[in-house]
């Protein structure tokens, strides 16, 4: 078993009265990990323990092994995106990233060809020169994504990458972290309250809430298939509810589609007579999966 990258040992950090992160232990390996949960449930002042901007009250936070607060050296092994717009508006990208590559110990000529490999990588090469105040959201957040990367860290953390992006946007971002772990071995942290981007593009989760874990494992064991099924049709969505309905089956709206849950097999028979009397084409039908946002709906009615 490979060593963690990222491990957490009874980490404990205290603001006066207010406990932020309350005697946690985890531990991140190589991948792609998110990290979820409500607004003070601890996920900003984990990745800072880390980072090494805030020291623990007591435990530990370590980074390869060594803790985050004490070891420059391997802070330098990490690189951040973070959540805000905190970008020079005035200077081109290639130089913005040029001058953090040299900030993280590169020579200045290294420093430039890591620069533009960075800008390539990120598909900014082509804008490499363009004042980044001219610039798109969408392409704002991949140079924030590009200085993060530009001293080829061992691991990112990503705060909120998708912030202000359009559907597009979103899915090439996604696609640009799952790039960066699989081309190049930079294993990420993606903290985000959209949960569909974290099943998209993520290995594992951590949940966290009120400075704890409730919540670490695979992503696939949060949303395996239920025994429930899902349908899509393009007509007459009323006319299949009323006729599934007409048959005993338990018809439940969800996400554009309808869930149908059924004791049995017997199940599909009834959705074809339906889909057949109510004239209703179908699209697609398929097992129903579970989806992270349940983890909080059970917690919220627990």
């Amino acid at each position: 078993m490979t060593r963690p990258i990222l491990e957490a040992d009874r980490l404990t950090k205290r603001y006066g009265s207010h406990v932020a992160l309350d005697d946690v232990s985890f531990t991140i390996g190589e991948g792609v990990t998110g990290l979820l949960g409500e607004n003070g449930a601890g996920k900003s002042t984990s990745i800072k323990a880390f980072l090494g901007l805030v020291r623990p009250t007591s435990g530990a936070a370590r980074v390869l092994g060594e803790e985050a607060h004490t070891s420059l050296a391997v802070r330098s092994r990490l690189g951040y995106m973070p959540e805000h717009d905190c970008l020079p508006s005035q200077v081109s990208a290639a130089e913005f990233l040029t001058h953090m590559a040299e900030l993280s110990g590169l020579p200045p000529s290294v420093a430039r060809t890591r620069a533009a490999d960075t800008l390539r990588h990120t598909g900014l090469f082509e804008e490499r020169y363009r004042a980044i105040g001219g610039y798109s959201t969408g392409m704002k957040q991949r140079v924030k994504l590009a200085q993060a990367l530009v001293h080829d860290p061992a691991f990112v953390f990503l705060d909120e990458p998708t912030a202000g992006l359009d559907p597009v946007g979103r899915e090439e971002m996604l696609t640009l972290v799952r790039k960066t772990y699989r081309e190049f071995g930079i294993s990420v942290l993606i903290s985000s309250h959209l949960m569909a981007d974290v099943e998209r593009c993520c290995d594992r989760i951590l949940v966290m809430r009120g400075g704890r874990v409730e919540h670490a494992g695979e992503v696939g064991q949060f949303t395996r298939e239920t025994e429930a099924v899902f349908i899509e049709v393009d007509a007459n969505r009323e006319r299949l509810v009323t006729a599934l309905e007409r048959r005993g089956v338990r018809v439940v709206p969800d996400a554009g589609g309808l869930v149908i849950e059924g004791p049995d097999e017997s199940v599909y028979d009834h959705v074809r007579d339906a889909l057949v009397e109510a004239e209703a084409p179908l699209r697609r039908m398929a097992p129903r999966r579970h989806v992270l946002t349940e983890l909080f709906e059970r917690e919220e009615a627990a």
